[in-house]
């Protein structure tokens, strides 16, 4: 590991991996998963791999850093000076734009989970809106290929330490940690995955959907009797259709949820709504024609992922009712009754406190509405537990 330090919520730690080729990162990520399980409980310690163990805490989850790179090592995602031909790194940006902006469905639901639903959305984690940050730099680069808009000012900014020192020029990453898929320098950081999750499928879908950009680029620049008129053209036509997915600002804000609804991204809030991208209709498409699934695995697919959400939520359910049975109502019922008979001792004696009285009947409403919930969720679970019978009769 790169780095390894304490994050925002108790007890919570940061593991960075060193980047190496996706299926091996895929098999070390899983490993380590395990090997933290492990050694947490032969400490006498539980290493929690849940999304959002704490209401109101930072949840966890991983960041997908991932770049491309030519079986040479020529990564297409790192920016050339201006001395150089940019029209290599300008065409994988926007095959990255039109990847996401296509197929954002399908990445939105490599990241879905029971428990990933809960951490989406707050507390540093990112939105349920997939869109792309670029940062100035990169947007001010694509603006100057598309349109020939060139910006003075196009260095970085930088920061004055001292006047002995050179400056200290930021970096072109986004630091604001609201961005879903973020440009970071050489690479793209997708941060909707989960903790729990194997990055092995959300990088398999990553691959997926640029690899079927970069078909579509290839087969228009092949066949083309000028080159170099029709590449400029397919990164006008790609950069008017897909600039609407980038977006620079803060993904917390409601403003920005009107507006990707404006622009019609799609906002797609939990797993039920997410896994519907198994079987929607371009992307079997897209996985048959790039040889990944036929369209009876995509539908067992999602039938797989749709049960195991089911079960995930039927044995939280479960759990829960249990803890409150045991662990909640009996606390309750017991302070309850203490609470009364002090009451009606100190009333005994001639005297009268009307703020405990007060703080009995709160906790007797109280105790009354966890009941009512309860017998609610119990009846959801009975209701379910019946049609899954009727369904097996």
């Amino acid at each position: 590991a790169k780095t390894k330090h304490n994050e925002v919520a108790p007890s919570q730690h940061e593991l960075a991996l060193v980047y190496e080729t996706v299926n091996i990162a895929s098999d070390h990520n899983q490993m380590v998963m395990e090997v933290m399980r492990q050694v947490a409980k032969r400490n006498g310690f539980a290493c929690l791999l849940h999304e959002k163990p704490f209401a109101g805490l930072n949840g966890s989850g991983k960041h997908n850093n991932f770049s491309i790179s030519t079986d040479t090592g020529y990564n297409l995602f790192k920016p050339r000076p201006a001395s150089e031909d940019d029209s290599l790194f300008i065409l994988s940006i926007l095959a990255l734009l039109r990847s996401v902006d296509v197929y954002g469905d399908l990445l939105r639901m490599a990241s879905a989970s029971a428990s990933n639903d809960q951490r989406l959305g707050g507390f540093e984690a990112p939105p349920s809106i997939l869109s792309v940050f670029l940062g100035e730099a990169v947007t001010n680069q694509l603006l100057e290929s598309v349109k020939g808009i060139v910006h003075k000012d196009n260095n970085r900014s930088s920061i004055e330490i001292v006047p002995a020192l050179p400056d200290l020029e930021f970096d072109d990453s986004d630091r604001n940690r609201t961005s879903p898929m973020a440009f970071t320098g050489n690479k793209f950081e997708f941060r909707m995955v989960g903790s729990s999750q194997s990055i092995a499928r959300v990088n398999t879908f990553l691959n997926i959907v640029i690899a079927d950009s970069f078909e579509m680029f290839a087969q228009r620049l092949e066949a083309a009797k000028d080159f170099e008129a029709e590449k400029k053209a397919l990164i006008s036509e790609m950069f008017a259709k897909h600039i609407k997915i980038v977006f620079n600002g803060n993904n917390y804000s409601k403003e920005w949820q009107q507006e990707a609804q404006s622009r019609g991204i799609p906002i797609i809030t939990n797993t039920v709504d997410a896994l519907e991208a198994f079987i929607a209709d371009k992307n079997v498409q897209l996985f048959e024609n790039l040889n990944v699934m036929t369209k009876a695995e995509c539908q067992s697919g999602y039938e797989v992922e749709l049960g195991s959400y089911a079960k995930t939520i039927s044995i939280e359910s479960a759990t829960l009712v249990h803890m409150v049975k045991r662990e909640v109502i009996p606390v309750v019922t017991a302070e309850l009754g203490k609470l009364a008979q002090s009451i009606t001792q100190i009333e005994s004696a001639g005297l009268k406190n009307s703020k405990l009285r007060d703080g009995l009947e709160k906790l007797n409403n109280l105790s009354i509405c966890i009941i009512e919930k309860l017998e609610a969720l119990e009846g959801a679970i009975q209701g379910r537990n019946a049609s899954n019978k009727a369904k097996q009769a």
